[in-house]
């Protein structure tokens, strides 16, 4: 494993959004797999699988625009799925350069993924979707629509506190809390007061342009050789991961169950990684 780089790229605009500047790191050597992050995260919570991946591929993570330490240029505007697979496909172009990428994402970070390979299948090599919460797809969307707009009027009118508890009970989150800062080790406790301070900005910006995404599944059927639907063992009936059920019925595949809920990466790495190489090797192109 080749020892991590700390860089940043400088992304415009493709429909209006403020332009931004990625941190992004990259480790390893071989080739690129692209890690995305969801929701109000970032490329930290990627830093228990990188380490294992790394010993066979250039491993690209970052921090989404608007997330952390990739800062937009001016104000904030809703985010824009384009834009967010417009990011991503910029990561690509400057460490892959002409070769495709395997790209892996999880919650919005899967929702990026699914929009980055129906509108440029030749740079994806193989998708990973981890639980891409894509609710307007479900048969119950109106429900799931009506939750999510719940959180988001919480937040606007109680605060962050009530829309998190909100939001982390109606999709089975809780379960994957983090301890109070002071009882995480110095490391996690950056990432976690990083995460705190991203929550705002998801909840006014980005949850519901990214639970409101469709994808196109009938471009998606195009590529279904390339697209692995996935979900964690202790996560795949709540909400986030229903959608995936969903795609993998279109595409004629079974969700591929990965370890632990929707931060398995985090909670249970070590056997995360190791299911996630299985795939990546698997591929039939």
């Amino acid at each position: 494993m080749g020892a991590k780089t700390v860089n940043k790229l400088a992304v415009t605009s493709v429909d209006g959004s403020p332009g931004a500047t990625l941190h992004y790191e990259v480790t390893g050597s071989g080739p690129v797999l692209l890690l995305i992050a969801g929701e109000g995260t970032d490329a930290g919570v990627f830093s228990g699988i990188v380490g294992q991946l790394a010993a066979d591929y250039t491993v690209v993570t970052y921090d989404p625009r608007g997330n952390s330490r990739s800062r937009y240029d001016t104000t904030a505007t809703d985010e824009s799925v384009a834009q967010s697979a417009a990011d991503a496909l910029a990561l690509i172009d400057v460490i892959a350069g002409s070769e495709p990428a395997y790209v892996f994402g999880t919650g919005s970070g899967a929702i990026t993924g699914l929009e980055l390979i129906t509108t440029h299948p030749d740079r994806v090599r193989m998708l990973i979707a981890h639980e891409p919460p894509c609710t307007e797809i479900l048969p119950d969307a109106a429900d799931a629509r009506a939750f999510f707009q719940e959180v988001y009027d919480t937040y606007r009118t109680d605060g962050l506190t009530a829309a998190d508890v909100v939001y982390m009970m109606g999709t089975g989150m809780d379960d994957d809390a983090m301890p109070p800062l002071e009882d995480l080790l110095p490391e996690y406790r950056e990432l976690a007061e990083r995460m705190q301070a991203n929550a705002a900005n998801f909840y006014e910006h980005k949850l519901l342009p990214y639970t409101r995404y469709r994808p196109d599944l009938d471009a998606l059927k195009q590529v279904a050789d390339r697209v692995v639907p996935a979900a964690g063992l202790e996560s795949y009936q709540h909400l986030p991961a229903q959608p995936i059920a969903v795609v993998a019925e279109e595409l004629g595949w079974p969700v591929v169950m990965f370890p632990g809920g929707h931060g398995g990466y985090s909670s249970h790495p070590a056997p995360f990684a190791t299911h996630l190489a299985h795939l990546l090797k698997s591929e039939t192109l």
